[in-house]
Parts: C-alpha cells; structure tokens; sequence
C-alpha cells in the first residue's frame, strides 16, 4: 500500500479536475495524481493549524476543516469570508457582506484571522482585507487553540496558507466579469528557474462598484515568492505582498425602523435595503498593505527539524463614513429629530490609521520512540509577536432627511495633527507531545506560557494546556475527546457611566471540552460528529451612557456534523450541520447568533478526459434566526436559505465558468442588532470567468 502525505482537505484533495485555481492547489493536484490505483491511500494533513506538524487529519483528536482554494474558488467566493461558509458550525458575514474587514463567527463566538499560522489582523478598521486568490488553502480550528498560537479568539479562529513555490513551471490568466461592472484580471505563474529554485507570482487587478451606490470595489494585488533548497535537507522560502484597495463601506448601518420595522410615522417610508447615505467622493475605505516573510525548514535528521517563520506587516487606511443616529432610541431614531418620520441625525467620522506587525515563530521537532509501539513527535517552540496601531480622527453631526439626502451639502472632514499609538507585544513558550500507541490510538499533549504588555501598562500573563485522544476500533471508526484552553487579552479599561475609564479589562479565558468520532470508510469519504462545551469568562459588555462590563461566564454547548466525499476528477460531496446555544450569566447587550446552521455542496464532471468536460456545481446554505438583546428589549433576525450554482467547461488549455451566488436574489436581513441598526446580505453575484492555462 503506498501512503501519500498531502497537504490538503480530504473534502477536496482528490479532485483532478482543472477548476478556477488551476494549479493553485499544488497540494490537491499531488493528492490526486497519487490517485492511481485500488491500493493508494491518501493521508491527509493540516500541518498549519491543527499541530504544526504533518499529522493525517484522521489522527487528530479535534474537527479541523480545510477548504482548498478549488474548492471555495469554485463556490463563488469573492472574499476571504466567502471561504468558510460552506463549513461546519461556521457563520461566514455574520454582519452581511463587509468590504472593510472579513467575519467569521465559530460555534457562535467571533474568530480571529490568522496567515501561515501567524496572527495578521489587530485593531479593526487598520488594514484591508485579504485576498482569496493569494492563497492556496483556508484552515478552520473550532474551539479553543491557544496552546500552538497564543492569544486567541475562544470560538476557534482561521488560517490562511499562502501560495509559495514548487520545482514545475506553469501558469494561469484568468479574465473576470461580473455583476456591478466587475472587470478583473487574475493571474498565478510558477517557473523553476533551477532544480531546487523557483518563484512564483500571484497578482490580481480589480475593477468593481457594489450593490451599494458609490461605494467600489477596486483592488490590485502582487504576490511574489521564492523558494530555495539550498541543500536536499534544507528549505527556505521568501514571500511578499503589495495590495492597494479603494473601496468603502458596504455596511450603511441602516435604522431597524424603516428597513426591518415599518416606519409608522411616514407611511410608505420604508428605505431600500441598499442606500448610501453618505457623501460621494468622500466616504472611503481606502488602504495599503505591504507584507514580507519567510521561512526556513531544515532536517538535521530523519528524527529532529527545525522550523524557522517570520514577518512584517506595513499597512494604512483612510476610513471616512457616514452613518444615522439609530442609536439614541432605537425603537423610534425618528422622534429624537422631529414628527415627520424623516429626519435624523448623522454621524460623520473620519478616521487614518497605520499598523505595523511583526511576528516570528520558531519550533523544533524530535521524533523518537519509547518502546516497539510508541512513537512520539515532540514539538517545542517559541512565538513573539509586536504590533503597534496609531490613529487620529475627525468627524461632525448634522441633522437630515434620510429619504431625500443633499448629499452635496454635506460637510467634509480631515483628520489632522498626532497619531495616538497603542502597542502590544507577546512572548509565548510552548511544548507539544504526540504519542501514537500501536499505530491505533494517538494522544496529544501540549502546555504553553505567555507573557503580554501593553503600551497602557498592562501586563497579562496565562497558561495553557490542551489533552487529546482519538483511537481507531474498527471499520474506519475512530472516537475521540479534548481538552483545550484560549485566553485573549483585552487592550483598554472598564468605562463607567459617562465613559469614565475604571479598572483595566482583565483577559477573557476559554476552556472547551470534546467529544466526537470520525468514520473513515474509504480513502474518499470522511464523516465528523462531534459535540462540544465552551465556558468563555470576562466577556465584554456594552451598555447604556457609554459604559461597559465584563460579564462573569458565557456558555455554549453545540453539536457539529460534516461528511465529505469525493472521486477524483469527477464528483465532489459536502454536506455540514452544526448547532451552538449559547447562555449568559448576564443575559443583556448580546448578539446571539444563529443556534442552527447547515449547507449542502456538491459537483460532478461529465465528459471523457482527452476531450471537452462540462463541470456543474451547487450549494445551499441555511443560517437559523439570530437574537439581539440590550439591556431594554430584544430583536429576532429571521432565518434565510441561500442557493449558489457553478456552470464550467474545461477545453484543452481554456475554461470557461460562470458562478452565481445567492442565484435565486434572496432578500435578507444578515443581523439586526438590539443597538438600532440592521446589516443587509449581499444580493445575486454573477461572474463569468476566461481562463487559460499554460
């Protein structure tokens, strides 16, 4: 039997076909060219997120999904949100469609955003968003996961894996064009300039508006790499990015009245879901990101290697925007103004910020047994990261009519003068243990101390543990359970009534146990079920006159369900179900989201493999109501079904592809919030695609 490390998703490693990443996936191409016969079987793996080691998914004692740029490219996704929605217990623009910043909301709890298993993200509203070509897979962890990454969100968090290079020399152009005049260029080329030298070169140029007036969509994008084996044992890899966005702000933060809520006092009054309310030329969301990175992998040994990972981030925004006074009564934002259901105050806010972010993380890793059937992996390492956000601000209030806005008479705003600087560094030291019993049952083992200091003065330090064990009994029948832990640090301090700053927050914490199995029929087909508890402490609370609280303990409880199976080349099934119930010592000021989500994904290939090959696609996704509570009354966000749909002919060198998402232009509120504003889905996205392949 031969036995083929990938690393990539078993959901979609073996698909062989030629789909709009092409040759992105370097990973699912070598799963499925190893594909060759009966005997094959195929391990897969999440080195980034799951273990930081090559360890096959089916030894892992927690779910892991990693959605392969194949797979979500051919979904339709648009944004690095766009990415995960086809996962279980995983709500992808829990707020709608956000051209600022990418959401993602784990068994009910936001998730942190993380790049080759460094956090990239820190404020928000400091950096743009990342984009989905630029990356050849997306790894989830649900739960905590605090043990190999530090400081982290308690519901799970997502890791983005770059494109670097290989040794074959190939490419990809791809011309794109789309609803809301969507012109793109795409392109991906890899040349190995030598056996053991290459590069590699990922760019993207972008022409857009959006489903919201004045607001576009623009982006361009470069990516270069470079990969050296300098000698057979030895791997290093240098990467970089350049990405300038002009955008704005899909999220109007419309009022609930009139949109959700009729507008009793101006019958008729119900605004479109879509309107801009700010000043065109002046509202922006307009960024610059310049990254660089690299890695260096050496193997003294068949039992110890050394892994060595930095990088800097250089970015910075101009975010100005307009949004109503749906906040000082939100049941009726229209009274505090006037009687005619029309006027109401609006906020301008205009905001520049600079972020710089470094990051380094290094590991050694020992493989050594201790008897005839006990081999272990032992992974030590240490983390440092630094990031340093400044910003300055202006704006101003003025009273309007939101139904009949002059938006030329609308007055601008320039922030001027000192940037304020807030600053976080964190050390972190972490060792890790995977036994593996009689090639049957795995066991792991971590522990992890981190120290944390802000520019405020704080000083947070924690300590981390994780326990794992999953068994094979039979039939493809593995069973597993976990124990995890996560803390996050919160920069800032208590506001009291009137925003008067009280004691500094103290860190949220997170532990969650697990218990599940995963069933492993074939080398094709794998199935999850897995139910789980998390107890999160020191949860953030907003409430009335500016103040907030820390809440004493949040819990969720959740049961999640995937199943993948494929055939290489040819047919491709996903079908997820997950359930997460949160529960509040202090049931006030939250946003409860969806206790049921579920979706449904499927492709299949026809035609004869020499020839013309017609590729269809579908998905369905369902996300249950929502609930929003504030300290006054509570909202319930309905329930919506989505549907998204994939046409693509594959012809020697050429594809042609049309996705559709939301096909069937489903009208939908994504959350409405007990605050006093809604946050609307994105309407059907059509885009057809040319591509050529060399």
């Amino acid at each position: 039997m031969v036995r083929v490390k990938t690393l990539a998703l078993a959901s979609a490693a073996l698909i062989a076909s030629w789909g709009p990443a092409a040759f992105a996936d370097d990973a699912s191409a070598a799963a499925a060219n190893a594909a060759v016969g009966d005997d094959d079987a195929i391990i897969v793996t999440a080195a980034d997120a799951g273990t930081k080691t090559e360890t096959p998914l089916i030894q892992l004692p927690q779910p892991i999904k990693v959605v392969t740029s194949e797979q979500y490219l051919s979904q339709g996704a648009i944004s690095i949100s766009d990415t995960v929605k086809y996962a279980a217990g995983v709500l992808a623009n829990p707020y709608g469609r956000d051209t600022r910043v990418d959401g993602f909301n784990v068994r009910g709890l936001d998730a942190l955003q993380f790049r080759d298993g460094m956090r990239d993200i820190f404020s928000y509203y400091a950096s743009i968003t990342s984009d989905p070509y630029n990356f050849s897979r997306v790894e989830i962890v649900r739960g905590p996961a605090s043990v190999l990454f530090g400081q982290g969100s308690i519901g799970g968090l997502v890791n983005l894996v770059s494109k670097t290079p290989d040794f074959e020399t190939r490419g990809e152009l791809n011309l794109v064009y789309g609803s809301y005049d969507r012109k793109e260029a795409l392109g991906d080329v890899n040349v190995a300039l030598a056996d053991n030298l290459a590069v590699r070169f990922v760019g993207r140029a972008r022409d857009a508006d959006t489903y919201v007036d004045h607001v576009p969509d623009d982006r361009v994008m470069f990516a270069p790499s470079i990969r050296w084996q300098s000698t057979p044992d030895t791997d290093i890899v240098l990467t970089g990015l350049y990405q300038k966005d002009e955008s704005g702000s899909t999220s109007q933060f419309l009022p609930i009245v009139g949109t959700f809520f009729p507008n009793t006092a101006n019958p008729g009054g119900t605004l479109d879901r879509y309107t801009f309310v700010g000043k065109p030329g002046w509202d922006r969301y307009n960024g610059r990101s310049i990254q660089g990175g690299g890695s260096i992998t050496h193997k003294f040994s068949d039992t110890i290697r050394l892994s060595l990972k930095a990088r800097y981030i250089d970015s910075n925004i101009e975010y100005f925007t307009h949004y109503a006074d749906s906040y000082s009564n939100p049941l009726d934002p229209f009274s505090v103004y006037g009687t005619d259901g029309r006027t109401i105050g609006l906020y301008a806010d205009a905001s520049d910020a600079k972020m710089n972010v470094f990051s380094t993380d290094n590991n050694l890793q020992f493989t050594f047994n201790t008897g005839a059937n006990i081999e272990h992996k032992l992974l030590v390492g240490i983390d440092y990261s630094w990031n340093k956000v400044g910003k300055r601000y202006a704006g101003g209030f003025e009273i309007i009519d939101l139904y009949d806005i002059d938006q030329d008479a609308l007055a601008t705003y320039d922030p001027t003068g000192p940037y304020a600087y807030e600053s976080q560094k964190q050390l972190g030291v972490y060792v890790q243990d995977q036994i593996r019993f009689y090639d049957r049952v795995s066991v792991v083992l971590g522990a992890r101390r981190d120290r944390v200091t802000g520019s405020s003065g704080q000083k947070d330090n924690a300590t981390t543990f994780r326990a794992g064990i999953i068994g094979e009994i039979g039939a493809g029948i593995s069973p597993f359970f976990s124990y995890t832990e996560s803390f996050l640090p919160v920069a800032g301090n208590i506001q009291l009534p009137g925003g008067i700053p009280g004691d500094p927050y103290r860190p949220q914490t997170g532990t969650q146990y697990e218990a599940g199995v995963k069933w492993q029929p074939g080398i094709n087909t794998l199935v999850t079920a897995t139910v789980f508890k998390i107890k999160e402490r020191n949860r953030v609370l907003y409430g009335a006159n500016n103040s907030t609280t820390q809440s004493g303990e949040l819990n969720t409880k959740g049961f999640e369900i995937e199943a993948s199976h494929t055939l290489p080349g040819n047919f491709e099934l996903l079908a997820n179900y997950g359930y997460s119930k949160l529960k509040s010592e202090t049931n006030t000021s939250l946003d409860y989201m969806p206790r049921h989500t579920a979706s449904f994904w499927t492709t299949k290939t026809f035609g004869v493999t020499d020839g013309a090959q017609l590729r269809l696609g579908g998905g369905v996704v369902y996300n249950g109501k929502s609930v929003s509570t504030s300290d006054l009354w509570s909202i319930v966000t309905p329930s919506r079904t989505t549907v998204d749909a994939l046409a693509e002919i594959n012809w020697q060198q050429w594809r042609f592809s049309v996705n559709a998402t939301n096909l069937l232009n489903k009208q939908f509120f994504a959350s409405c919030l007990a605050r006093g504003d809604c946050f609307m889905g994105a309407p059907r996205n059509v885009m057809g695609t040319i591509g050529y392949r060399f």
